[in-house]
């Protein structure tokens, strides 16, 4: 497997397109909620993008739900680019930026448990964050039969 050279940064107004078309891809697949390109202009300063020799290939938001607890939201790949380490690079620069803020809790809600595993991440009960169910779940069309994983690492 080739090595690619990657840059993660944060995200500004010029990422909005790419972000919209890779969440758009995700959603329509039932893995991602859809996020309209209104709600990435508002929140564009949550998102880390990846690129690679100038090219979009993924990205990684963080969202707050408490004054200790983010989560990781719309991590995601541009396909032919996954298995190469770039979605743990996404999650090491979104760490960087939670500790930043002081913020001592990370977590995400996932199918690919596994990923997250290797990224230090431990599976913990959905129900030990009151904060994403009464902010997220409540407009989510799985919320009566979650099939998706907790995760949870400590970052300071």
């Amino acid at each position: 497997m080739q090595t690619l050279h990657v840059l993660c940064r944060n995200a500004t107004s010029d990422d909005v397109d790419s972000l919209y078309q890779l969440i758009k891809g995700y959603a329509e697949k039932g893995i991602m909620l859809p996020r309209s390109k209104e709600a990435l202009i508002r929140s564009i300063d949550t998102f880390v993008v990846a690129e690679v020799d100038g090219k979009f290939v993924g990205c990684g938001a963080l969202t707050r739900l408490g004054e200790d607890l983010v989560e990781i939201r719309s991590l995601g790949m541009t396909e032919g680019y996954k298995g190469y380490g770039i979605g743990g690079k996404i999650v090491d620069r979104l760490i960087e930026n939670a500790q930043a803020q002081g913020i001592s809790k990370i977590m995400a809600l996932t199918y690919a448990v596994s990923f997250f595993l290797k990224n230090d991440f431990y599976v913990v009960e959905k129900e030990i964050f009151p904060e994403k169910v009464w902010t997220d779940c409540v407009n989510c069309p799985k919320r009566h039969a979650c099939d998706e994983i907790a995760v949870m690492k400590k970052i300071l």
